[in-house]
Formats: structure tokens, C-alpha cells, sequence
């Protein structure tokens, strides 16, 4: 085929952008209980019924007293009641009584403010209560609609929902959800050399690796793979399998099989079966990688041709595909949030390509972060993944970089809330 792209491939901001420009959000959506909807992106906004909590609270352990302005030390109240969380003190509150109110319980009717149990003390038969420090303009109450108001959004849609965003629907007592549905994803592996896992492997082959890689990284990000195939590296083969992802996925991936190789068929095959929208990348590791769209059943589906090579697999997967699975599912393109460090030890490279290393992150007793880049970065050298907290951005033109020097790097750490 020909070759009508950048020798050296495209920037990788630039790859990302011609992506996203090609990628339209599904429409389809599903109804689920809220347990299950976790990492799911909200169909449309919802709103809360009513206010929360709903009463007059107290915001801690105390005695509600009907006294508008803070009372002075000496001020005394006859203790006629309880209220705790789930049983309110059911009578009105007349001046000079108090009730004993617990933290989260409603406030009585006709009470001002609540004292903290701290400021005063009670007589010893349980029945009087004497102010006996000073009280502060603070009334330790909290508003019907302290925590929500009556009509306010609390989730708006497109928004992938969070441990936080469960928890605020449960709490305004949301118990179902519509969400968008899932982008379902094939996966292809090819290569003559794979093994499959228990069986034996013969001279020259290989254990095959991506696919448990791809699916556990993709699981991390909250997306599963529908079909996976390993296919070894004959046209037909591979052929007949694209066509078949094609049919039945969102978006098809591939591994392997798309440099230019003798045995490198997929994207020749793409170009046959749909159209290559751009081959290779400007970026270590990565190189080869080609994105795209297969025609099949009617329909044109996004192709991601990945690295064959297992690092390079997971970095493109990472900067390229996971954003366009975040637009296919409707939500904001969130990319890792990035930081700026210090080079713990001298690196040596080659100029030539901006570069992603995988790096520990490090702080010293100042609180200065430091990028421990540990190991050889080869593309194949799957254990520089293993407890990898960065991808450290070194740009095409620096070689050697000495020890102290800033560079910008990704945070592999997804948000907890």
C-alpha cells in the first residue's frame, strides 16, 4: 500500500485530537439498580425530590434550647426530653426547658440553638442543667436543606459516576439509574509466535501476554472485552476475523501485525476493509500504531491497530484508547493528571523521539517528588510496568538528562471519590 503519512508519525496530541473528531458517542442506554451503576456515565441529570435532611439537625451531642441569642454563663433549663437520630422529641419546647438532642437528630420544635454538652453541666438527680461555660454565636444547627436543596442537580448527565456520586443519589434516596451503555469491545492479537497459556511453548515462540494485559488494564478503567480472538498471522485468518469484531462491536483493537514486516498484515487489511485515517506515531514506545475505521454489517467501526510489543501496547492503549472509549460512552475525555518532577538519578536515551518512561514517584523530606526511572525501557520489558506510579515526558530533543532536572510527567493513579 501506499504510504501518504509523516514519516516519523504524528505527535501524539495530534493523533488524540484526529481520534476524538472521528469518534460519536453511542446512544443506547440501560436501566440499573444504583449498586451496579459504578464507573457508569449518567444517561440524563437527575435532581433531588426534596430537601435533605429534610428537618432541622443538630451538628453535634448537646441540649437544644429554645433561647435565640447565646446565654450567659449561670443560665439554667429543665431537662425534659430526648432527642436522638431516628426519634425526635415529639413536644414543643417552651423557654427555660431543654431537650438532650445527639448529633443528626431533628431539632425539636421551638428550639433556637443547641449547647454543646461540653459547656454545661447537669444536676445530680439528672433534672436541671446550668450553662457553666461561655456559649458561642454559633447555633449548632443544620438547615432543613443543609445538605441538598429541594429541585438541585446532583448529578448532571455525562458524568461518570464515582464512589462520591453513589453515595450523594443513595442519600437522596435514588435507588435506580438510567446510564449509557457500555462500549462493546473485540480484541485481536495476532502473531505466529504466541502460545497460549498451559500449553507448551516451542523454539523461538512466545507465551501470549496482551490480551490478559489489555483486558486487566481496560477492567482498571472501568471497561470490559466483549470477544477476544488470537489469531495467528495469515490474511484469511485475519481477515475473517476482523470482519467478524467488526459485526458485533463498538470498536474493534488489535495487537501486533502493524508495523510493516512481511508478516505485517492489519494494516493492509484495514485499508482493504475500510480506511486507515493515520500509521504510526511520534512517540516511544509506540511507533507503530495505526487508527482507523472497519466497514462491516452495515456499519463503520473504530479500529485502534496497537503495538505488538507489550509496553507500547499498554502506553498507546492508555493515551489513545481510553479516551476514545470515554467519548464512546458519552462522558468528558478525563486523560491522567500530570505533575511536574525531579530526575532522581542521570538518564541516558537517544534524542530523536519524545519518550513516556515508567517511573516510581519518590518524596524527599522537603516534599520535593522525584521520577525513579529504574531498569531498561524496552518496549517488550513488561515488568517496567510493575509498580510504575509515572509516565515521565521526556521530550524528542534531550539525550542525556542530568539528575535534578524538572521534566512533566503523568500520574498513574486513578481518583478515589
Amino acid at each position: 500500500m501506499t504510504e501518504p503519512f509523516p514519516r516519523e508519525g504524528l505527535p501524539l496530541n495530534e493523533a488524540r485530537r484526529k481520534i476524538l473528531e472521528r469518534i460519536a458517542p453511542i446512544t443506547a442506554t440501560i436501566e440499573l439498580p444504583l449498586a451496579a451503576c459504578f464507573a457508569r456515565v449518567s444517561a440524563q441529570g437527575v435532581h433531588a425530590a426534596e430537601a435533605l435532611p429534610g428537618f432541622a439537625a443538630s451538628i453535634m451531642d448537646g441540649y437544644a434550647i429554645g433561647d435565640p441569642s447565646p446565654p450567659v454563663i449561670g443560665t439554667t433549663w429543665k431537662l425534659v426530653g430526648r432527642s436522638a437520630p431516628g426519634a425526635p422529641y415529639g413536644q414543643q419546647l417552651i423557654p427555660a426547658e431543654a431537650v438532650r438532642i445527639l448529633t443528626g437528630a431533628p431539632l425539636p420544635a421551638g428550639a433556637q440553638r443547641v449547647l454543646p454538652q461540653e459547656l454545661v453541666q447537669c444536676s445530680p438527680d439528672g433534672i436541671n442543667l446550668e450553662l457553666v461555660a461561655e456559649a458561642s454565636q454559633s447555633q449548632w444547627i443544620r438547615a432543613a436543606d443543609g445538605d441538598v436543596a429541594a429541585g438541585e442537580l446532583l448529578v448532571a448527565a455525562g458524568v461518570r459516576l464515582g464512589v462520591a456520586h453513589l453515595a450523594l443519589l443513595a442519600s437522596a434516596g435514588i435507588a435506580e439509574l438510567t446510564v449509557r451503555a457500555k462500549p462493546q469491545l473485540g480484541l485481536l492479537v495476532s502473531g505466529d509466535e504466541l502460545v497460549a497459556l498451559g500449553e507448551d511453548r516451542w523454539p523461538g515462540a512466545i507465551w501470549e501476554s496482551n490480551s490478559t494485559l489489555l483486558t486487566a488494564l481496560l477492567e482498571r478503567l472501568g471497561y470490559g472485552v466483549a470477544i477476544s480472538q488470537v489469531v495467528p498471522d495469515h490474511p484469511d485468518a485475519l481477515r475473517t476475523a476482523l470482519l467478524d469484531l467488526a459485526a458485533s462491536c463498538d470498536l474493534v483493537v488489535s495487537t501486533g501485525g502493524v508495523s510493516a514486516g512481511d508478516s505485517d498484515w492489519i494494516r493492509p487489511l484495514l485499508s482493504e476493509l475500510g480506511e486507515v485515517a493515520f500509521w504510526k506515531l511520534f512517540l516511544k514506545p509506540g511507533r507503530p500504531f495505526a487508527f482507523g475505521t472497519l466497514s462491516a454489517a452495515n456499519k463503520l467501526v473504530p479500529f485502534f491497530g496497537l503495538p505488538g510489543n507489550p509496553v507500547a501496547a499498554a502506553v498507546t492503549a492508555l493515551q489513545l484508547l481510553w479516551p476514545a472509549l470515554q467519548q464512546l460512552e458519552g462522558s468528558d475525555v478525563q486523560l491522567l493528571p500530570r505533575l511536574q518532577v525531579r530526575l532522581a538519578h542521570q538518564l541516558r536515551r537517544n534524542a530523536g523521539r519524545p519518550e513516556l518512561a515508567r517511573a516510581k514517584l519518590e518524596f524527599d523530606s522537603e516534599g520535593n517528588l522525584w521520577a525513579l526511572v529504574e531498569g531498561s525501557q524496552a518496549s517488550s520489558r513488561i515488568s517496567s510496568l510493575v509498580g510504575a506510579d509515572l509516565l515521565l515526558e521526556i521530550p524528542a530533543e534531550l539525550a542525556d538528562i542530568p539528575s535534578g532536572s524538572k521534566l512533566w510527567a503523568q500520574l498513574l493513579r486513578l481518583p478515589i471519590f
